[in-house]
């Protein structure tokens, strides 16, 4: 079941296929996120031990690799963020991640 489905609110998920159907919340990875646009989007679990993903970091065997790696992960989330047209929303808990400095220094 799509989360907000018992919550009475239509949801669809967003399968890199298409950008979901009108009228509805799409729910999807940042990955599925490129090209599309949204009129709101929230990029939840902006923690510091979610994004960069620990599970990329610990496939690292050496330093050249790991910051291709930082500039993937911090890209990705650059592109997720860029896909509101009015609205943008990110959560997180602290400590948050280092990159969401980059989207607003602040």
């Amino acid at each position: 079941m799509i989360p907000g489905t018992r919550a009475g609110v239509e949801a669809t998920e967003l399968t890199g296929r298409s950008d979901g159907e009108s009228g509805k919340i799409v729910i999807g990875t940042m990955h599925f996120a490129k090209g599309l646009e949204f009129r709101a989007v929230a990029i939840m679990a902006c923690d510091e031990h979610i994004i960069p993903a620990q599970q990329r970091i610990a496939d690292v065997s050496d330093e050249m690799e790991l910051d291709e790696v930082f500039a993937t992960e911090r890209q990705l989330l650059y592109v997720a963020a860029t896909r509101a047209r009015d609205r943008l929303m990110i959560s997180g808990v602290g400590p948050v991640s280092e990159f969401l400095t980059d989207l607003h220094p602040g």
